[in-house]
């Protein structure tokens, strides 16, 4: 990452996911993509109607749990999305759009193992999701 300090640039080696700091930047970061994006915005402010806060520490929660192992999240993510799915159909193109956002938000923020894995595993949730609606 290259930051751009009067007329020269800093770079700043990026590192990999650690933290449960890292994991709300991303969703974060991630989120202000999404909710711009008219294509795919809608279904998170008209439809799930979601309070942003609350969602991302959801997110965070799911997040740590799947990539540390350490977190406290014990929704259902599947009835989750089918019930947003019973309300407005979640399309291919939806979930292309989730997986682009997802996979640049992390590759503009973090490198390393445990960003790859994060990518996988969101590449396969949203595999079985887009199979089950």
């Amino acid at each position: 990452m290259s930051r751009e300090i009067g007329t020269f640039f800093l770079t700043i080696p990026m590192r990999d996911i650690q933290t449960r700091e890292d994991l709300h930047l991303l969703m974060s970061e991630f989120y202000k993509k999404l909710l711009i994006d008219d294509k795919i915005n809608f279904i998170f402010t008209e439809v799930a109607k979601i309070d942003l806060e609350p969602h991302l520490l959801e997110l965070v929660d799911f997040w740590e749990q799947i990539l540390f192992d350490t977190g406290s999240y014990r929704k259902n993510v599947m009835q989750l999305h089918m019930d947003v799915n019973q309300k407005s159909k979640l399309s291919g193109e939806h979930f292309t759009i989730w997986l682009h956002y997802f996979n640049t938000t992390i590759d503009e923020n973090f490198t390393g193992q445990i960003a790859e894995n994060m990518k996988t595993r969101a590449l396969s949730i949203a595999t079985v999701m887009k199979i089950k609606m």
